[in-house]
């Protein structure tokens, strides 16, 4: 798992298209505050398909700076 505390933007070097996963979402509450919590499963090709595979835990700040890029990017 990783706890996201700081968002930079990058250009990617290369575009290339990404396999559909399932991905769900959690709001965790830890010592008053709130985190926005996503998790991805293995898609079929996987040794173990359906297996949460990547966990992103995200701070409030980063959870504003996301609304903030959706809404400047017309996401």
């Amino acid at each position: 798992m990783a706890l996201v505390t700081e968002l930079r933007t990058q250009p990617l070097q290369t575009v290339t298209k990404h396999s559909a996963v399932d991905c769900s979402y959690t709001v965790v509450a830890i010592d008053g505050q709130k985190f926005l919590q996503l998790d991805t499963y293995g898609s079929v090709e996987r040794a173990i398909p359906g297996k949460k595979s990547q966990s992103l835990r995200f701070s409030p700040e980063v959870v504003q700076q996301l609304k903030q890029i959706i809404q400047e990017n017309g996401l």
